[in-house]
């Protein structure tokens, strides 16, 4: 790993789980506190937690999706959270349901100002997506791993669509070995 990976920084961990059975959700939203739901708006439940910092969404069908949280740990305490509420209303949810990390948003610094038009045309258009007149930063389509980095101008970067906090350390890694190769990072 490089030296850049320990600025690596998780901004937000979605998870999802279900608790395997139908919620009424018009109930919840009167038994929960903190929570808000309006179905005119949006299908689910808003549930929000103060420690750790998350928000579950609740749908009907007993999927429940986490989001907002700075770490896995969080995330499972979170939804441990939203478990053990259910299970104080009186709905049956086992021990230990499965939780599945979807994403993990993480953001980075490169330490340098990037020329984003020459990494445009160095990394080749097949990865890249650079509009700058409808998005300031340049979108980076990594294959391996398998995650999508955008680069900005000052050098920060935003790394989306991993599984776990290794797929953004490594995504930088590929970022600034393949920078440094075209001679666009010093």
């Amino acid at each position: 790993m490089g030296t850049l990976t320990e600025s690596v920084d998780i901004e937000n961990v979605v998870a999802s789980t279900g608790i395997g059975q139908e919620l009424d959700l018009e109930t919840l939203a009167d038994d929960l506190r903190a929570t808000k739901y309006d179905p005119d708006h949006f299908p689910g439940l808003v549930y929000r937690m103060q420690d750790p910092k998350a928000a579950a969404l609740i749908f009907r069908s007993g999927k429940i999706v986490s989001t907002g949280a700075k770490s896995v740990a969080d995330v499972t305490a979170a939804l441990e959270q939203v478990f053990d509420e259910l299970r104080e209303l009186g709905i049956r949810v086992d021990d230990a349901p499965e939780i599945e990390i979807q994403n993990i948003v993480s953001s980075a610094d490169l330490g340098h100002t990037l020329n984003l038009n020459a990494i445009a045309i160095g990394l080749g258009l097949e990865h890249i997506e650079y509009e700058p007149e409808q998005f300031p930063g340049l979108v980076y389509r990594l294959d391996e791993p398998s995650v999508v980095a955008l680069l900005f101008g000052s050098g920060k970067l935003v790394i989306t669509g991993g599984k776990q906090i290794e797929d953004a350390e490594q995504a930088l890694d590929v970022i600034e070995e393949r920078l440094s190769d075209l001679g666009l990072f010093e």
